[in-house]
């Protein structure tokens, strides 16, 4: 993957290949949306695809000129936050000595900032500061082990991770390391580029529209007056996608993060990329797969990490005792079981809940 691109697929702070299909963008569940105008922007950024449908008809000028801008946007997260180009904001702020300010663009400042709440009110389950432990474990930008690190390799990298040893000082629009450790923005980063994207088609006059990058999404309005617009969440396994549940979405966010889609083997162990930034290692647990519905697909795609870190019934009291709406889907033996926090089964139709089959 060429260095100039943020790619996603790291560890605890990513959420890798899509885990959501799109009934919306295939119309696979809706026979007569060929009737329905929508434009669609398409492309590649961060390592993944990006598409942008607008529930509308553009000719083909306005249709440029907006994908332009889309892609201007994308680039400017990507320039501010990526892990893999040299001369992003956030690789100045990892490559200086620690003890030293950086000045950040406001933007970063902002991003970093909730993401230090965040680790926070988790008790560090997401912390962003974890990249050397990804690195560690493969997946991010170093080469991928052939052994599975030692007890001292971990512990090593331990002593640098955690939010307590990155400062902020907002007001200056500056941060700075305290240890040599790895900032890595990979799981709150693609949702604020969801969240940018959302804002300027709002600004441009189109209200009506759906963002997906690489799987996070943000839905606003309706695709038509009578379609809401309609998403599929997968059931977690290795092979082919399929939709599990088919939701519908309207002015909110969905961000899902898994554990079956990247991780690698030795001597027959297969270890997850969800690395628990706590103890360095990858979790055990049953949790399959986090999908967090939330206004900010920002917040959505971070507390999807942290849920996954957390496994089933940590973010079934979380989700409980912060008001946010999740659905979980955890190994049961030789099937997989959905549960969905209090918050959600209030957003969902009497309808809805009887199709997600709970139990």
């Amino acid at each position: 993957m060429p260095s100039s691109t943020m790619r996603l697929s790291v560890c605890i702070l990513a959420l890798l290949l899509p885990l959501l299909l799109l009934s919306a963008c295939g119309d696979a569940n809706e026979p007569d949306s060929r009737e329905i105008p929508v434009t669609h922007l398409e492309g590649r950024i961060f390592g993944t695809f990006y598409r942008v449908s607008v529930a509308e008809t553009l000719a083909q000028s306005r249709k440029e000129t907006l994908h332009e801008a889309v892609r201007g946007t994308l680039q400017n997260v990507d320039l501010s936050m990526s892990t893999y180009r040299d001369d992003s904001d956030l690789m100045r702020l990892n490559n200086h000595p620690p003890g030293k300010w950086v000045e950040l663009p406001e933007g970063v400042i902002d991003v970093v900032s909730t993401a230090e709440r965040l680790s926070e009110r988790t008790d560090g389950a997401f912390d962003a500061t974890i990249g050397d432990l990804v690195n560690l474990w493969s997946f991010g930008p170093e080469a991928r082990p052939t052994e599975v690190p030692s007890d001292a390799a971990i512990e090593a990298r331990l002593k640098r991770v955690g939010h307590a040893n990155l400062e902020l000082d907002s007001d200056n629009n500056r941060a700075r390391r305290m240890t040599d450790l790895f900032v890595d923005l990979s799981a709150i980063a693609k949702g604020e580029a969801v969240d940018r994207v959302a804002r300027l088609l709002k600004e441009r006059g189109y209200p009506n529209h759906l963002v997906n990058i690489g799987g996070d999404l943000k839905a606003s309005g309706r695709k038509a007056e009578s379609s809401p617009w309609r998403i599929g969440i997968e059931v977690p396994r290795d092979g082919p996608q399929s939709a599990h549940h088919v939701l519908p979405l309207s002015d909110m966010s969905l961000a899902t993060s898994g554990d079956y889609r990247n991780y690698f083997e030795v001597d027959g162990q297969r270890y997850s990329h969800t690395i628990d930034p706590r103890d360095g290692r990858p979790v055990t647990h049953s949790l399959a797969s986090a999908s967090v519905f939330h206004p900010s697909n920002r917040m959505a795609d971070a507390l999807a990490t942290a849920f996954m870190v957390m496994g089933v019934e940590a973010t079934l009291d979380y989700a409980r005792n912060h008001g946010i709406a999740v659905l979980v889907i955890e190994h049961a033996q030789q099937r997989f079981r959905t549960r969905i926090s209090p918050a959600l089964e209030q957003m969902l139709s009497e309808e809805d809940l009887a199709a997600l089959k709970t139990d």
